[in-house]
């Protein structure tokens, strides 16, 4: 097993998820730890930042070889304020976030505040993963299988690192370990959350909206998607890039816009 000098951990589920403390489990063979993580729970924030207030930074507390933190603000403010006031000088080997409770297949990277701290790390040049479990957000969700299964895909990602800059999303099945069918690459799937508010009356007669929806599968019959591999019970492995220019449409814009 490959060493690191240290690691930067965070999540968007906040410090006391349990999701976090499976990461630090699943990576503590690797390296010593360093854990920044929002003080409260910052799901769907993807690459916010925070610019209307200050942030604070507190010690959470220590273990051997493990520190953690506690940053008021989101997930990419976590990975920012960690690369400016602890990494100054010696910036981490990896960057891992998670383990998100909830699955962040398809178009849920778009509002991820998980893999936003992932695509984070890439930009300051370090090896980043984001983990998610398929639970449906269960503060006590099982974790033990996300912890074999995601050594093994550490061990590789540090024996055979992804071209920069790409970051690595894992999403695993909600199952127990025995009924994990291996680790499959894929690619994001196609889909969109539908029927997204459902509408409720205050006991002052007035509508509120609580944020609710249903995933719609635009490709239920590729195997090769994320979010159809979590379905047929195997670990879903996607690189992802933060350039998201679509090149051939670039081209083929260009010639056929007529731009003075």
């Amino acid at each position: 097993m490959k060493k690191l000098k240290n690691i930067l951990l965070t999540n968007d589920d906040g410090i006391g998820a349990k999701g976090l403390r499976a990461l630090e489990e699943m990576l503590r063979p690797f390296g010593k730890i360093t854990v920044v993580a929002p003080k409260e729970a910052q799901s769907g924030m993807s690459s916010a930042v925070t610019i209307t207030h200050p942030l604070r930074l507190f010690e959470h507390s220590q273990e051997e070889r493990l520190i953690r933190y506690i940053c008021t603000g989101t997930p990419v403010d976590c990975v920012k304020i960690a690369m400016n006031q602890l990494f100054t000088n010696n910036p981490p080997d990896l960057l891992a976030s998670g383990i998100n409770h909830g699955a962040n297949t398809s178009s849920a990277l778009l509002y991820s505040g998980t893999l936003g701290a992932a695509a984070e790390g890439v930009l300051y040049n370090i090896p980043s993963i984001g983990f998610s479990l398929a639970t449906p957000h269960n503060p006590d969700a099982d974790f033990s299988a996300s912890i074999y299964f995601g050594r093994k895909i550490v061990e590789q990602y540090l024996l055979h690192p992804p071209i920069s800059p790409v970051f690595i999303s894992v999403n695993l099945p909600d199952i127990h370990l025995e009924q994990i069918r291996g680790i499959r690459l894929g690619r994001q799937g196609k889909g969109a959350w539908i029927k997204e508010f459902d509408k409720r009356i205050d006991p002052h007669g007035y509508p509120y909206y609580w944020l609710t929806g249903a995933y719609r599968n635009d490709e239920p019959d590729a195997m090769d998607t994320d979010q159809n591999l979590v379905d047929h019970d195997y670990v879903s492995v996607v690189p992802h890039q933060l350039d998201t220019t679509h090149y051939a449409e670039m081209e083929r814009l260009r010639k056929i816009w007529n731009f003075a």
